[in-house]
Order: C-alpha cells, then sequence, then structure tokens
C-alpha cells in the first residue's frame, strides 16, 4: 500500500491540476488518457513454428512439434513496421499481427468485432540486442514516439503495456528500479529495471513514461514461479532506436567501433598494473591500423570519458557508441600513467563477419538450395580458414539468402548447416538428398553452427 501511494505522489507532480478538489480522480483520468494514447499502437503477435519437445520416455529432447507462441510489440511508423523481441520470433514459421484500434478500454468492450489481423514479414532481427522489426502491409497506422533514454530516472513512474498470457491490451504500472543494469558482468547489454508486473505474453511491449514515450521494450523477467515478481527488465529506447534504423537501412545491425578492445579496471587489475585510480576502462588491445591507433591510442591507456560521458563499465562504452553516428569522430578522454590526455577517434562500422567474402564466391548456378531459400557453399578447407573460430570443420555454410521465395526459416548468412534432422550435412548434395525425402507440411530440424555457437532450428516444409 504505501509503494503504490509513493506512486501516486511522484505521479501527482506531474499533473498540471496538482490543485484540484480531486486530485485522485485527477489522477486516475490522467492515467486512463495515457492508456488512451498508448494502446492503439500496441500489438499482439502470434507466432506458428516448430520447435524440440521433451522425450520422457528418454529423457531428453528427441521430438519436434508443431509450437504456437504470444508476444507483444509497437507500431513505430504508420506504414507498417513494427518493433519487438527477436526471441518472440525465433523460429517463426508464421508471424501473426492482431491490433485492437482504439484500446486502452480495459476490456470494457469484447473487441473481437474491432481486432485487425495482419500477416507479418520479419525485416529482420538481432539476437544480440533481442530486437526484431517486423512488417505488415498496412498504412496509416498510430504509432508510439521513441523517447531519450538519457532522461530516463531511477524512481520514475513507468507504465508495461503487452499480452501478458495472451490478455491483449493489458497495463501496469511502476516504477523504475534502475536505470542501467546489466544482469550478465560478461556481456555488455544493459536494460531498464522496473517493478512494473510483467508475464509471459508481455515480450516485445513498449515500456512507455508518463508522456507517452516508448522508453524500453519489454524483454525478460528474473523469476522463481514463473510469474512476475517485480524484477522486470526492458532494452532502453537507445539501444532499440539504433538497431531499428540499423535493420531497415541494412537488413542487420553494423555495430560501430574504434578499433579497441576496453575491459573494466578492477581492483586487482589496478594493482597488477601499477594504475594510479581504479576506475574507467583499460585498454587490453589496439587494432592495427584501426582508427584508434591511428588516432594515438596506445594499450594500458585507461579510457575515463567518452564525449564527456563517464565509462566505467563495457555497458557505459557500448551507449555511448550508440550515440555516435558512423563517421563521426568521439572524443576519448584516457590516462596514460599520470598523464591525462584527450583524443580524437572516427567511429566505423565494424567489419561483416566473413559472409562478405563468403559471398564473392558463390555460383547462383550451383549453390541455390530451393528448399530453404539459401545460397550454400560446402567447408572446404579455404572456406574453413575463412571462418574464424569454427567449430566442426564441415558441413554447408549460408552464403547468402536467395530473394526467390522470401522463406523464413530463421537461418542468416554466415550460418553452418552441420545435421538436418540429425543425418550429419557435409555437401550440398547432401543437404539436397536430405530435402528430396521430405514433403510438405513435413518438420525439420536443422543443427547450425552461428558465430561459434551451436543451436537448433526447426520448422516445416512448405
Amino acid at each position: 500500500m504505501l509503494k503504490r501511494l509513493g506512486y501516486l505522489v511522484c505521479a501527482a507532480r506531474l499533473l498540471t491540476a496538482a490543485q484540484s478538489t480531486d486530485p485522485l480522480g485527477d489522477l486516475s483520468e490522467a492515467f486512463q488518457e495515457l492508456a488512451r494514447k498508448v494502446s492503439p499502437a500496441v500489438v499482439k503477435v502470434l507466432v506458428t513454428g516448430y520447435g524440440p519437445v521433451a522425450d520422457e520416455a528418454h529423457g531428453k529432447a528427441a521430438l519436434i512439434r508443431r509450437q504456437h507462441s504470444i508476444g507483444s510489440g509497437v507500431i513505430v511508423d504508420p506504414n507498417g513496421y513494427i518493433v519487438t523481441n527477436a526471441h518472440v520470433v525465433e523460429g517463426a514459421q508464421q508471424v501473426t499481427v492482431v491490433l485492437r484500434p482504439g484500446g486502452g478500454d480495459g476490456g470494457a468492450t469484447t473487441g473481437a468485432a474491432h481486432s485487425r489481423t495482419w500477416k507479418a514479414t520479419i525485416v529482420g532481427a538481432d539476437q544480440t540486442s533481442d530486437i526484431a522489426v517486423l512488417k505488415v502491409d498496412a498504412t496509416g497506422l498510430p504509432t508510439l514516439p521513441i523517447g531519450d533514454y538519457g532522461q530516463v530516472r531511477q524512481g520514475q513512474v513507468v507504465l508495461a503495456f503487452g499480452s501478458p498470457e495472451g490478455l491483449e491490451d493489458s497495463v501496469t504500472m511502476g516504477v523504475v528500479s534502475s536505470v542501467a543494469r546489466q544482469p550478465d558482468p560478461d556481456q555488455p547489454m544493459i536494460y531498464i529495471q522496473t517493478d512494473a508486473a510483467v508475464n509471459p505474453g508481455n515480450s516485445g511491449g513498449p515500456l512507455v513514461n508518463v508522456a507517452g514515450d516508448m522508453i524500453g521494450i519489454n524483454t525478460f523477467m528474473l523469476t522463481e514461479s514463473g510469474g512476475s515478481q517485480g524484477t522486470n527488465f526492458a532494452i532502453p529506447s537507445v539501444m532499440v532506436s539504433f538497431v531499428y534504423h540499423e535493420i531497415l537501412t541494412h537488413g542487420h545491425v553494423h555495430r560501430r567501433v574504434l578499433g579497441i578492445h576496453p575491459q573494466a579496471v578492477t581492483a586487482a587489475l589496478a594493482g597488477g598494473l601499477g594504475l594510479t585510480e581504479e576506475r574507467g576502462l583499460i585498454i587490453s588491445d589496439v587494432l592495427p591500423d584501426g582508427p584508434a591507433a591511428k588516432a594515438g591510442v596506445e594499450i594500458r591507456d585507461v579510457l575515463l570519458q567518452l564525449d564527456g560521458m563517464p565509462v566505467n563499465s563495457l555497458p557505459d562504452y557500448e551507449t555511448a557508441l550508440y550515440r555516435a553516428p558512423h563517421g563521426d569522430a568521439v572524443t576519448l578522454d584516457l590516462l596514460r600513467g599520470s598523464q591525462k590526455l584527450s583524443l580524437t577517434v572516427p567511429v566505423i562500422e565494424q567489419a561483416q563477419r566473413e559472409t562478405d567474402d563468403l559471398a564473392a564466391l558463390v555460383d547462383p548456378r550451383n549453390s541455390l538450395v530451393r528448399g530453404l531459400g539459401i545460397l550454400g557453399l560446402e567447408v572446404s578447407g579455404k572456406i574453413a580458414e575463412m571462418i574464424e573460430g569454427l567449430r566442426i570443420d564441415s558441413g554447408v555454410v549460408v552464403a547468402g539468402i536467395a530473394a526467390e521465395a522470401g522463406l523464413e526459416r530463421g537461418l542468416q548468412p554466415g550460418d553452418i548447416i552441420h545435421s538436418f534432422n540429425g543425418a550429419q550435412i557435409r555437401t550440398l548434395a547432401g543437404l539436397r538428398a536430405e530435402l528430396a525425402r521430405l514433403k510438405p507440411g513435413d518438420p525439420v530440424a536443422l543443427h547450425v553452427e552461428r558465430e561459434g555457437r551451436l543451436m537448433y532450428l526447426a520448422f516445416e516444409m512448405q
């Protein structure tokens, strides 16, 4: 009860009618108006695909079965572009988007006759950030503006919209528990932590401020029961905006780099290297002939600030780079021994993995695998040398996606197909032979290597 009253006090200060004789009524009306503003741009995302299920007799996932999942999304462009989570649509065979025009009635009407439904295509998905962009064939749709992450503050009142457990057009309220939480210390990703209740189905829905701006995309929660326990995480809007525009422009994400590898300064590291200060990021590697090397950055320099923003962690560094457009220059404030210096370094795009070079080796007449909609190459000695960190030195590498059928198999350029429904794949002929055994409707499970990680992709033959 005290926590809820705290929400009311914080929100009441934002109301222009704070001197009203009915402040609670005005506050309630303000939140109702906010829901009416936001809900029309929030959609339910229905996904159909194939995935592994447990074989209880053998104690392992040995079966493939049709699966259905539900998530949420937010319309960010009136011409039908929608942002959601990549994990919501991973392995999707079919994606359907449901919009309740008007929204915000909280179920006061059935809404069934008013819902609009579209088949959606996946424009692109970025697994690192867990952001995907969908497209529906519609115009003039309601949208939600992407807010300024730099204005997000701890204690700020926020609302989470989505379809928890499939219950579309739902809203919950809470506060920002942390502006920049890093759940995994080995990953640079940061999140907005809130106590706004979210549940399965909320993934991909917007986290909004009291102005109705989307400041994050709800993505996961920490829970032991499977339900909301007040520890929920949203991808910050600065990253959402960056990934969204990258996917629209390139179909994938070109990450910004400076040609350096920083890591956090720990007490042990500071003591071992004799650093004068235990803060910032130490430069452990400088790419030869990269922009940082040319600007004069050296190994063992300590990065203190990037464009005036303190960088005491990898998330600080990554977030600062997201704000720097490709081609611009940033200012690095460094500590070299006891000397402080500032260097200007151009921002460049991270070189694409070997897939750009692989595409040049493709012969469309021999490389096309029609059943998968890919251009493939056999992992020979030469190609194996081009793929850094290859786990298994055989298989068929996806050198490109064919523009023939628009098939959505979940495959990406650079993936290496190692097995097909349990059969080992070494050649294009072997892959085509396995495809030829199947008929439309049969399930497929591919064992795929992606950037050094083995995973399964499952779908149904068309």
